[in-house]
């Protein structure tokens, strides 16, 4: 017994298959990540390092020429860079595309431990971390305030805002940006010292080891015990300024005699501002597989509670937020996927003019789409432009196979008298073969792009397994819904001739009146247009001479224009977002820096189309560079696209002294 005609004679069973089909993809649609494209980022781990006080001259040789000449060795290693700057060494280690990340990271880990030994004892831990895609922000939250300073605000950040983000499902992580931490600064004169015969070392050791807390055991008596603080900390300032660093004979030096004491930021190389003003950023990062839309509506809609948690006066604000456009971009994608089933099916109506006719085929088409998402979420897939590009473009293929199953069932009701169910059986054996070669041949067309090198394939991996098994699921409905539906549902029409006008109408005499109207008028239609190819394909057999010509002439055509386009992995698009890279030369200050990026942030300031914008100058890179993210305002509200901005903005740029 053939498939066909057990869903034929199992309805129960054939509905219970397809209705399987679309639980298990609303289930899995359930889980897919959304994202604006497949993942096709190479693995690419990086290597911080810090030493305070070291020229770059120093970072080289003491460390990064000693952890390259380990990290060379690595498996799978493509290609690696350095930079070395001013206390700080950052080398990027890109690996081959089937090099797993997370294995390559750990790699990593373990080359840098392995030499932590051969690095200077005043080095700080090395810190490793990946460059995927999952790690880089979604979204940025600026706090700003007019009566509190960045100090006060990065305790809020840190206390009220970071700790509530780490709550929402998704986050993977939310640091803070332009962050100012509470800590001693200690000024030191050079010409104190100099007399004393002090170095900076010995000042440093003698706070290490005069600011510690160690166990100090416990009291015992014959009926209780007393746990022992040793209260060793230091705590204020003047606590700090009277720690004692030399004691020779008589003479005490203590640290208020070799300069000052205050309380201050712990760092301050580094700048953040909001639309110009000193912020503190928090970045939120989501967990790898996350949905992004979802994370950040969940973010949005946590800032009223966290703002009624900020003091008065302090402002937080959404400063970057990648969500906008990827939830932009899918919604378009899935209105386009709406609108091509639609138009599908209006145009199947026409051209059967049946409406039972119609629905059988128009089954096929959310069976087989919904379907594919089960697909998906089994091999990890995510909801994207390509794979919303593929299910778009594979509507029009995963109904063909129903139609052609759908016609020859009706073929066998209308010309041959045959029943239903029999139609549907005899119609079905006919052209089950050619279904099931059609469906073969339509994946094998579509399997290969998922066996592409390179970053091109696993761009297309998605697109191409998402066509291929919406493709194998609607060659399974043709071969159990359809015809089922068939022997079930599908009846031929005929269309009479016009009701004799009795001078009474009432609905149904309207109905059948505009249904042969109409019926009557694409029949017409049709027949003009199949008059009109027939004159054409004659023609065409008269001089194939003139045809094959004409063809060659279009060929080379084609060829000659293909070969004068241009190439790009991405197209430019207005993505309502755009970012500029500040780097200044080499040596210099941070002062000199942030006075360019201020010039660049006043002409940011001046386009009416700039909702927002983060700028941020040595922020976890050297005093020399700067980025600035900037959010467009909406695309309805406004005529110049991100590139018509970039573009305006270059020359302006380029007068920055």
């Amino acid at each position: 017994m053939q498939l066909s005609d057990l869903a034929i004679r199992r309805p129960v069973l054939a509905s219970m298959v397809s209705v399987a089909l679309v639980l298990f993809g609303f289930l899995g649609f359930r889980e897919l990540s959304v994202r604006e494209f497949p993942d096709v980022d190479a693995p690419i781990v990086s290597v911080s390092t810090t030493l305070r006080g070291a020229n770059p001259r120093v970072m080289e040789s003491a460390v990064t020429d000693v952890l390259e000449e380990e990290l060379a060795t690595l498996e799978g290693l493509k290609t690696m860079t350095s930079n070395s700057s001013e206390q700080s060494s950052n080398i990027t280690l890109e690996f081959n595309l089937d090099r797993e990340i997370e294995s390559a990271a750990q790699d990593v880990r373990d080359k840098v431990s392995r030499m932590r030994g051969r690095l200077p004892e005043e080095v700080e831990e090395p810190v490793v971390s990946k460059q995927d895609a999952d790690a880089r922000p979604i979204m940025f939250l600026s706090l700003t305030s007019d009566n509190h300073d960045l100090l006060q605000l990065t305790e809020m950040a840190d206390q009220i805002v970071k700790t509530r983000l780490q709550t929402i499902p998704g986050v993977g992580r939310a640091d803070i940006r332009g962050e100012r931490r509470f800590a001693m600064r200690v000024w030191l004169s050079a010409s104190e010292l100099a007399a004393r015969g002090i170095t900076v070392q010995d000042v440093m050791a003698a706070i290490r080891s005069r600011n510690v807390e160690v166990p100090a055991g416990r009291i015992e008596s014959a009926r209780r015990e007393f746990t022992v603080r040793s209260m060793g900390e230091l705590k204020t300032p003047e606590e700090f300024a009277d720690l004692v660093v030399s004691a020779v004979g008589n003479q005490t030096i203590r640290l208020r005699d070799l300069g000052t004491v205050e309380l201050g930021p712990e760092n301050d190389r580094s700048a953040f501002r909001f639309n110009g003003r000193p912020a503190v950023g928090v970045s939120i990062q989501r967990q790898s597989k996350a949905n992004i839309v979802d994370i950040a509506d969940a973010v949005r809609a946590a800032v009223p509670e966290i703002q009624s948690q900020l003091p008065e006066g302090v402002t937080i604000e959404t400063g970057y937020d990648q969500s906008i456009y990827v939830k932009r971009s899918i919604k378009e994608a899935e209105e386009t996927l709406v609108l091509a089933a639609i138009l599908v099916v209006i145009i199947i109506f026409l051209f059967l003019r049946n409406v039972r006719a119609t629905i059988i085929p128009g089954l096929a088409i959310p069976t087989s789409i919904v379907g594919t998402f089960a697909i998906m979420a089994a091999l990890n897939f995510s909801i994207n432009n390509l794979t919303l590009l593929a299910l778009i473009l594979a509507i029009g293929i995963v109904v063909d196979d129903a139609i052609i199953v759908l016609e020859n069932a009706y073929r066998h009701q209308e010309e041959l008298g045959k029943p239903p169910e029999q139609a549907a059986i005899d119609g079905t054996r006919e052209i089950g073969f050619a279904v099931i070669a059609t469906t073969i041949s339509l994946i094998a067309v579509f399997t290969p792009l998922a066996f592409l090198k390179g970053a091109t394939g696993r761009l297309f991996n998605e697109f191409g397994i998402a066509v291929a098994g919406a493709v194998a699921i609607s060659g399974l409905v043709a071969l159990t819904l359809t015809p089922m539906l068939c022997a079930r549902i599908l009846r031929v029409k005929h269309i009479g001739p016009l009701p004799e006008p009795t001078g009474q109408w009432n609905l149904r005499t309207l109905v059948t009146t505009t249904e042969i109207y109409a019926y009557q008028a694409l029949e017409r239609g049709f027949n003009g247009l199949a008059n009109s190819y027939s004159r054409a394909l004659g023609a065409t057999l008269r001089h194939r001479g003139a045809v094959l010509a004409g063809f060659v002439l279009v060929s080379a055509l084609a060829i000659l224009t293909f070969r004068s386009l241009k190439r790009e992995f991405v197209p430019p698009e207005d993505r309502g977002s755009f970012q500029l890279s500040i780097l200044a030369p080499e040596g210099s200050t941070l002062a000199y820096t942030d006075q360019y990026q201020r010039q660049a942030e006043r002409l940011l300031l001046d386009m009416p189309e700039i909702e927002g914008f983060n700028s941020m100058v040595a922020m976890r890179g050297p005093v020399n560079s700067g980025f600035i993210f900037t959010r467009l305002t909406d695309w309805s509200v406004r005529e110049r696209t991100a590139q018509d901005l970039i573009q305006a903005l270059q020359p302006e740029l380029q007068k920055i002294p």
